[in-house]
């Protein structure tokens, strides 16, 4: 563990630190946070002393980012969920843009120090230590992607690698150079250079890589896209979870059994996501405890998960996301009225090792969404085979055909493998 005094606390001495760490935020935020205080006031709370228990935690309302979106969009162009004056902000960053309108965030130093403390536990729990030597093949541009990554190497004490502006080649090339022993990315991008690995004939299950980590895409979490990383690497893949408007929230333990929520650092709520009631697996709510700068409170993530209290073999009381970040929400798919998420198609699709790339094509007809699976698959005889398992496994009939090798895009961040028409 990389903090024990918070990672193994009793449940009920986990939820006293976390109450005041909550309530010294608040404090601060109905003082000078516009955003967030004039949520609270209209809900009935003006006060500190307003806020006696998790019961009036309950009452303060859920902040969507469709907020976030409007807010900048009327008060350009940081919006106002800003606590101090800008001069004391030292880094800017921006939503990828994946799930609707891109939005900027700001930081403090304490807060982006804080982000630096929140992905050591990540990269402390995958076993990364000051001996290891960790490759961040990512652009470091304005989305925060693995910027915070970065960050929690350094204050690990481990040698943290750049590898922004070099194309794949390059970049496998510098990790064998550097003797690299950890990889940071997005799952799609680690199997994207072992594939570049392969056409030249290179061997990484030979390389000193011992670790893979992983984010931006629940790629990780599936087994069978674990499987394929952690055979192509000859290196455990690691799980991870966090969003630019709440941090590095989540991370996988040397069990692999769900991920982690850093609850030293977050508050985490299911809910059912039409009815806002708690419940076992529905949207995940979070609450960041340490980024008083910018925060996010009762924060809908979108994200659909399974909800964990079983004690973990790792020795952690944090609860725990079964299966990881199970997909999007609003990525879910109506198919002949059942409910299809793509993230459970590529757990199917990546069993085939003979299918190097795949994308999910929607139409519409009528009211309905059809779905056909492209799979760089050169042997009818797979597309066949991977068809009935899609059958089988999602109980519904798919249609996937066979598209040219190399005819699919490649992604550095996160994969976009749903596809309208």
């Amino acid at each position: 563990m990389h903090d024990p005094a918070v990672e193994a606390l009793p449940p009920e001495r986990l939820r006293e630190h976390q109450w005041r760490r909550f309530t010294a935020m608040a404090r601060e935020l109905l003082a000078s946070n516009p955003f967030l205080a004039a949520k609270w006031r209209a809900a009935g709370v003006r006060a500190v002393e307003d806020l006696a228990g998790w019961d009036d935690f309950r009452r303060l309302p859920f902040t969507r980012k469709s907020e976030f979106v409007a807010d900048q969009a009327a008060h350009p162009p940081f919006g106002t969920n800003l606590t101090y004056p800008l001069e004391r902000y030292v880094r800017v960053h921006q939503t990828s843009g994946t799930t609707g309108a891109p939005i900027r965030w700001l930081d403090t130093q304490a807060a982006w120090d804080w982000w630096a403390r929140c992905w050591a536990m990540v990269l402390a729990a995958a076993d990364v230590t000051p001996a290891d030597r960790v490759y961040f093949p990512f652009s470091f541009g304005l989305f925060v992607g693995f910027w915070g990554g970065f960050e929690g190497a350094r204050a690990l004490g481990a040698l943290a690698i750049p590898g922004g502006g070099q194309d794949s080649p390059t970049r496998l090339a510098m990790m064998e150079a550097l003797g690299a022993t950890v990889l940071v990315c997005t799952p799609s991008y680690a199997l994207h250079l072992l594939e570049v690995a392969q056409e030249r004939g290179v061997d990484l299950r030979k390389s000193t890589v011992h670790a893979t980590i992983h984010a931006g895409e629940p790629g990780a979490g599936i087994p069978a896209v674990r499987a394929r990383l952690e055979t192509g690497w000859g290196a455990r893949a690691f799980d991870h979870a966090g969003m630019t408007e709440m941090g590095a929230y989540a991370y996988e333990c040397s069990a692999q059994a769900g991920l982690h929520v850093n609850e030293a650092e977050f508050v985490a709520e299911v809910i059912d996501p039409a009815t806002g009631v708690p419940a076992r697996e529905g949207e995940l709510v979070l609450t960041n405890l340490g980024r008083w700068c910018s925060p996010a409170v009762r924060y809908r993530t979108g994200d659909r998960v399974r909800l964990s209290e079983a004690p973990c073999a790792c020795g952690r009381a944090f609860v725990r996301l079964e299966g990881g970040i199970l997909g999007r929400l609003d990525d879910m798919l109506i198919v002949r009225g059942v409910n299809v998420f793509p993230a459970a198609i590529e757990g199917i699709v990546r069993r085939f090792a003979a299918v190097d790339e795949f994308q999910i094509e929607v139409s519409r007809d009528g009211e309905l969404d059809e779905v056909c699976v492209l799979l760089e698959a050169g042997d009818e005889a797979v597309v066949r085979a991977v068809r009935e398992a899609l059958r089988a496994g999602l109980g519904i009939r798919l249609e996937a055909r066979a598209v040219p090798p190399r005819s699919l895009p490649r992604f550095e961040l996160k994969a976009r493998r749903v596809v309208r028409r």
